[in-house]
């Protein structure tokens, strides 16, 4: 039986990163270079390039450009990564370009990592659907991330924080220009989420590559479904770079009023039933970057409020800062895990946290008769689900059906979720 599309990419995981791009311009340039047939914007930083890729999208959509967006990575579906004006791609046609990935893989002799598979797939997907802009999301870094050989004309830097220091460096600085490095010569930079004295090492970068640096106010006139000091941040960099994008043809009252509806899944998400009873709270916050986040919109958005948490983490987390960071936010915390093999062990967090002398609920592997449990025992209170962003797809697979919130991922089926 010949091997599907979603078989092969699945076949690339045990290859792990590809840090370089000699494979995916060897791939794209068999492939007839599609990532050359449309305008792209990257958006690159440590935490916040989903939604500020998401909102962009959003609004240029709604201005009348034939929009694709790249994210990654995914909740339920590795069907989410690829959208062409809001939509998934479908199975079938997921599967056709990954085969045609892979027949040119193949044809070139070359070992192509996961993500430079799916990223290949995504060009080709884009360039089928007549995209007229790509809003490309990295996997990694910049310089040497698979989107960079797109070449787009604009950027966006959300933020940066110490991760994957191994291959980006072990300073701020240092991680700076890697992410900057996917700027091409006379491209537009528009830079958030930074401090001042990297702000000045960005000029610095930007002024010797000919590019122009804009860096926007964070605006007050934001409204979003998504909690969070953060996502004002983000939606005003995707505002900003809207604006350079569409020039005239950029309405900023249009866009503020896509911005009122457009929830980022499964980040700072609040999910009410169909009695308007606020029922879950949802972040996928899965590092200490962005537990930070989430314990400051804890505290500007329910000042005094505990709430039950479900917390699960992965192996390789530092839990016990996040807990730090999350305790005075929660009264009860019950604990899970999903059968992906580098999850913790609930039983290991609910030790850990007994040592700290927190309150340990339920431990048990996450199901819908542990999230009917939790909320049996929550009462009116609405539950804070947070620690891995592979829980929160857990969660959606089983809650899918029951919120209007989630409503995007049904029909889905559940795939391997890795991020590069």
């Amino acid at each position: 039986m010949s091997m599907s599309g979603l078989d092969f990419l699945y076949t690339r995981l045990p290859m792990g990163m590809t840090f370089g791009l000699e494979n995916i311009e060897k791939l794209c340039a068999a492939l007839g270079n599609p990532e050359k047939s449309y305008d792209a914007i990257h958006v690159v930083g440590t935490n916040g390039k989903g939604s500020a890729s998401y909102y962009l999208a959003g609004v240029l959509r709604d201005a009348g450009i034939r929009t694709g967006h790249y994210t990654s990575p995914h909740l339920v579906s590795v069907r989410e990564r690829i959208r062409v004006d809001d939509e998934p791609v479908s199975e079938a046609d997921l599967d056709r370009v990954l085969l045609q990935v892979k027949a040119a893989a193949e044809m070139l002799g070359t070992d192509v990592s996961f993500f430079e598979t799916i990223t290949a797939a995504c060009y080709l997907y884009f360039r089928e659907k007549n995209v007229r802009c790509a809003v490309l999301e990295a996997g990694l870094g910049g310089r040497l991330d698979s989107t960079r050989v797109a070449c787009g004309k604009i950027a966006v830097l959300t933020s940066i924080g110490l991760e994957h220091t191994e291959l980006l460096g072990n300073t701020e600085s240092k991680i700076l220009r890697e992410k900057l490095g996917i700027l091409a010569p006379g491209a537009t930079a528009v830079l958030g989420g930074i401090p001042d004295k990297l702000i000045s090492e960005a000029k610095a970068y930007c002024r010797a590559l000919n590019v122009t640096v804009r860096v926007p106010e964070i605006r007050n006139d934001i409204v979003l479904p998504n909690l969070g000091r953060h996502y004002v941040e983000n939606a005003s960099l995707a505002l900003d770079a809207a604006r350079v994008y569409l020039k005239d043809a950029y309405d900023d009252s249009r866009a503020l009023n896509v911005l009122r509806t457009r929830s980022w899944a499964g980040r700072m998400q609040k999910l009410c039933d169909d009695r308007g009873r606020f029922r879950f709270l949802l972040d996928g916050a899965h590092n200490t970057h962005a537990a930070i986040r989430l314990a400051e919109t804890l505290e500007s958005c329910f000042p005094g409020k505990k709430f039950p948490c479900i917390f699960g983490a992965l192996k390789d987390k530092d839990v016990s800062e996040m807990l730090r960071l999350l305790a005075p936010h929660v009264s009860v915390w019950h604990l899970t895990r999903t059968p992906y093999a580098r999850f913790r062990e609930a039983e290991d967090l609910a030790e850990l946290l007994r040592s700290r002398g927190l309150n340990v609920g339920l431990v048990a592997p996450m199901s819908a008769d542990f999230l009917n449990k939790v909320s049996a025992v929550s009462g009116d209170s609405p539950v804070l689900v947070t620690g891995s962003l592979y829980m929160i797809g857990a969660f959606i697979c089983l809650k899918r059906d029951e919120f209007d919130g989630l409503r995007f991922f049904r029909g889905m089926t559940p795939g391997t979720n890795e991020k590069h």
